[in-house]
């Protein structure tokens, strides 16, 4: 008889086999943010489309966008079960810096537990789990247990543009009782956890003007205002010498974090030594005064500077003074922030502090996206805190994320469903970096765990 622990078994079986289709599914240089890749992005829609007919769907759908495609499919076969979402993403990241990878990005190469590649673990490490779970349900387990539709999009790594008019556009087709949500991770390989919050997204290119053209620095320099120089004024002014950010009104609307939240997140079990060990060990943390690292990168709002260009950035030397200056500007938003005030409150901070001997111009990146929080007393949300615990063998905190998954906020607005944000990625993935990796062992608990999930929603 085929049941749950069959699926299971097979799965633990056939480690090898998931492992090499992860190999495949990592090869394909699915990057969505360089235009050179969209014939990748289109080969990764059709590989997904294959895996899913493998895995028993149906219905199965490529669905172009005004960019990048997603993908449909549904199995619909249990009357009377609740309906779940799947969610996922097929494209990455670009690379850069190359020169810091051990191996190619595009060549998974396993190395001890882990597998390293762009994308293993952001997110189709993930995908792939989600997928191999409910084929084994179908094939090993009995069947399905309920109804499952699937929509996996090419677009998320830049900020998912034309998800929402898909949705508007195909909102019957993806009626749900609730979305899965897979694009999150967990503390550590033995202690899970369930996000129950993620920041939201602003995104901008600061452009600073001066001359016509790049000028001999040696001619002209000290009486034209290098907009490089005016660039690096307008970001140092953009914080202040406690970490907070002097925006305009920026912390009027940003939610204060509860007693209970703020003692919960407390006891979570991340050491600063840990934490930093995760981030690459920085010499010495920085942040806005008052509040723990784990408070600073969960329920605190951030302004970071992702980039910068200017001038001559070659080899060498080369007296120039640029025409103009560039930096790309990310925010986090927490809730009741709302991205299109943000962007209102840095026009006003330039129009305060950018001076009148250069021009400047403020280019919004993608769609913004809102912060979202989850209820965690629903039954979803205890469905796969269950789960969890059935895979791990330990209870699961609840955590905050620090990043942004602007899906999740528009299945709220245009299907009117909330999402159970999962995941099993680790806080050393390196995931948009170099060396991304995933832990196999915590992927091959992810697969189980989705399959305890899947069933605890039938019940």
């Amino acid at each position: 008889m085929k049941t749950l622990q069959t699926a299971i078994q097979h799965v633990r079986e056939n480690n090898d086999f998931i492992i090499n289709l992860l190999k495949e599914f990592a090869a394909i240089p699915s990057i969505s943010t360089l235009s050179e890749h969209e014939a990748d992005i289109q080969t990764c829609a059709e590989w997904v489309v294959q895996r899913l007919e493998k895995s028993g769907f149906e219905n199965i759908q490529i669905l172009p966008t005004a960019k990048h495609p997603s993908v449909y499919a549904d199995y619909l076969h249990a009357p009377g079960k609740p309906t779940v979402l799947l969610y996922g993403h097929f494209d990455v990241q670009p690379v850069d810096p190359i020169d810091e990878w051990e191996s190619d990005p595009f060549a998974p190469e396993q190395r001890g537990d882990n597998l390293y590649a762009r994308g293993a673990s952001d997110m189709k490490g993930q995908v792939l789990a989600s997928l191999m779970a409910l084929s084994a349900l179908h094939h090993e387990g009995g069947g399905i247990p309920l109804n499952v539709k699937v929509l996996i999009e090419g677009e998320e790594e830049i900020g998912s543009p034309n998800l929402g008019t898909l949705m508007e556009e195909h909102k019957e087709l993806l009626a749900c009782d609730v979305a899965l949500n897979p694009d999150a991770g967990i503390i550590s390989a033995t202690q899970p956890s369930v996000t129950y919050g993620l920041r939201g997204l602003a995104y901008f290119e600061l452009w600073v003007h001066g001359a016509k053209s790049d000028l001999h620095s040696g001619l002209y320099g000290g009486a034209v205002h290098n907009p490089a120089q005016v660039l690096a004024d307008l970001i140092a002014g953009m914080h202040d010498s406690e970490g907070r950010i002097t925006l305009p009104g920026y912390y009027d609307k940003v939610r204060t974090l509860p007693d209970e939240e703020r003692e919960a997140l407390a006891k979570l079990p991340l050491s600063q030594a840990e934490f930093m060990r995760n981030a690459a060990n920085p010499p010495a943390l920085f942040g806005e005064q008052g509040y723990s690292f784990i408070e600073q990168t969960g329920a605190r709002p951030t302004l970071e500077i992702n980039g910068l260009y200017s001038g001559f950035i070659g080899e060498g030397a080369k007296t120039v003074l640029p025409a103009k200056a560039m930096a790309k500007i990310s925010m986090r938003l927490v809730p009741y922030q709302d991205p299109d005030l943000v962007q209102q409150q840095l026009t006003d901070y330039l129009n305060a502090n950018a001076p009148d001997t250069v021009t400047w111009e403020l280019k919004p990146i993608g769609h913004g996206a809102p912060a979202v929080l989850v209820d965690r007393h629903t039954k979803p949300v205890q469905a796969i805190s269950a789960a969890l615990e059935e895979t791990f063998g330990v209870e699961p905190v609840f955590k905050l994320e620090g990043g942004s998954i602007p899906v999740v906020g528009l299945m709220q607005e245009i299907l009117g469903v909330q999402s159970v944000i999962t995941g099993f990625g680790l806080p050393d993935d390196g995931i948009h970096g170099p060396n991304e990796k995933v832990h196999l062992p915590t992927f091959f608990k992810g697969i189980e765990t989705l399959m305890h999930f899947f069933v605890n929603m039938a019940q």
